[in-house]
């Protein structure tokens, strides 16, 4: 029986919402907190995993314990170095291990990123002459950081055929200001390897 072209307007309509509706999406909360795998590149789980390894080595090494016993030494974090070819935001890294750290009680945060704000809010305050000069902070009064923390993020990828490997290190130093001497280091290694089939799924 030959299809009439009202026929074909039907089953072409037919087609047309079938096709829309298997190309709907759908979007869901998900567990921030699980493992990530959509490809070999930089995720969460990588981020979590680093910032949770730093933060408890250093927190665990004997100085640092003796140094935090009786005191809660100020830190300044340095933005963690991406030497890797992937676009990371490392200032993500450097948050979550400020963070951790913070929240253990054992050290003070400067925040370096804020300063010209700071500086601004100061001169504003001094300066202006719209500022009650009792109320008023006054400039060298903010306390020196006794210690930077310090990182690098580098990566090796190497690919063979179907199968890409990348290799990630994430290096991380503690310095003493005064005298210039290193007081924790550690490093966090994470291996990812991706493999095609002969499908190229």
């Amino acid at each position: 029986m030959e299809l009439t072209m009202k026929h074909l307007k039907v089953v072409f309509i037919l087609a047309a919402v079938i096709g829309l509706s298997a190309c709907q999406s759908k979007v869901e909360y998900g567990d921030a907190t699980e493992v990530e795998t959509v490809n070999e590149n930089f995720g969460s789980t990588d981020l979590q995993a680093i910032a949770a390894k730093m933060v408890d080595s250093m927190l665990t090494f004997p100085p640092v314990v003796a140094m935090t016993a009786n005191d809660r030494p100020i830190i300044f974090v340095d933005k963690i170095k991406n030497k890797t070819s992937e676009h990371i935001d490392t200032e993500s890294v450097t948050d979550s291990i400020s963070n951790k750290l913070l929240r253990s009680g054992k050290f003070r945060f400067i925040d370096m990123t804020k300063v010209d704000s700071v500086r601004k809010q100061l001169d504003y305050q001094n300066n202006s002459g719209m500022v009650d000069p009792s109320t008023a902070i006054n400039f060298g009064r903010q306390i020196g950081a006794q210690y930077m923390l310090y990182g690098n993020l580098s990566s090796i990828v190497k690919q063979d055929g179907s199968t890409k490997d990348v290799y990630y290190k994430m290096t991380m130093r503690l310095m003493d200001l005064e005298t210039g001497l290193i007081e924790w280091s550690d490093e966090k290694e994470i291996r990812k390897v991706k493999s095609k089939s002969f499908l190229g799924l």
